[in-house]
């Protein structure tokens, strides 16, 4: 939504990046009429002070594809990673592109589960549920609760605070969605279960007892603990990655962060003693599995 100013997105991709000793970064952002075609100067800053030169002003689906295989009268080279979130169609050209270039996920639009009990402020639930349906009109925004009588408090100001944000109607599209609900549990152990069933990229825990229900978590991009660590914070200021998976791939993938841009290699040096020790488990697996070149790999090198 908006006009994809996000400088907080600039930082969450490059410092990891840097982190990691990736050598060359390119940045895509949206080119914006009001500035003749260039990209926000907001973004233009936030690349500056991170020291990222290659710079290009164009966002959404062909973006992805830009980076992914390359555009050579513009120099660009294609990448070996792509990463950073977006809408559902650059959520949906990541996915294109996958085994072309590396991704980090299919970071798409995004979404906030809350697990509260009636121990929690309802107005204070409502304003996280309303920030990230700021974000786009499919974001998701879910309550989870074990009180009616709380969920009833929670809509009640959402309502309100709905009605007063600057963004009402995208706000408005967003939690009156489908992928939006209030969802009622018997306990709080069911309400951990539907959380890590929907493996949200931001988990806000607002009970008594947070670790119990903490314990219990298995599946989340970020969590968010008590009633002063709104999902804010991380986007702005906790130093927690804010690049997260949405749509449910928390429940297979993690966020952002310096292990995205790094690739183990597994390294093996033998001596001719050390494959004589080994040799013949190596002819006795070949074996089993009718492979008897590879066992021969091995005789070779020991029968000269």
């Amino acid at each position: 939504g908006g006009k994809a100013v996000y400088p907080s997105s600039v930082v969450m991709n490059v410092v990891p990046a840097q982190v990691a000793g990736v050598r060359s970064i390119a940045l895509a952002s949206p080119a914006q009429a009001e500035f003749g075609g260039r990209i926000h100067p907001t973004i233009a800053a936030a690349a500056a002070l991170l020291g990222v030169t290659e710079v290009y002003a164009m966002g959404g689906a062909g973006a992805i594809g830009a980076f992914a295989y390359g555009v050579p009268e513009i120099g660009l080279e294609p990448v070996q990673r792509v990463t950073g979130p977006g809408n559902v169609y650059v959520a949906a050209a990541k996915r294109l592109v996958q085994g072309v270039t590396g991704i980090d996920a299919e970071a798409g639009p995004t979404d906030i589960l809350v697990i509260a009990d009636d121990a929690a402020d309802p107005d204070l639930v409502a304003a996280d549920l309303v920030s990230q349906a700021e974000h786009d009109e499919l974001a998701a925004s879910v309550l989870v609760t074990d009180s009616a009588e709380f969920a009833d408090l929670v809509r009640d100001r959402l309502e309100v605070r709905v009605a007063a944000t600057k963004h009402a109607a995208r706000v408005r599209t967003a939690v009156e969605g489908v992928q939006s609900a209030v969802v009622l549990v018997d306990d709080l152990e069911r309400a951990a279960d539907f959380s890590n069933a929907f493996g949200p990229e931001h988990l806000e825990i607002q009970v008594r007892d947070t670790d119990a229900v903490l314990a219990r978590i298995e599946n989340a991009g970020a969590i968010f603990i008590g009633p002063y660590s709104p999902v804010s914070l991380g986007d702005y200021a906790a130093g927690s990655n804010h690049v997260l998976p949405t749509g449910g791939q928390a429940r297979s993938t993690a966020g952002l962060s310096a292990a995205t841009f790094l690739r183990p290699q597994q390294v093996v040096r033998y001596d001719e003693q050390a494959l004589r020790e080994v040799a013949p488990v190596i002819a006795a697996l070949s074996a089993e599995e009718d492979l008897p070149a590879h066992g021969e790999a091995v005789t070779a090198r020991l029968e000269r």
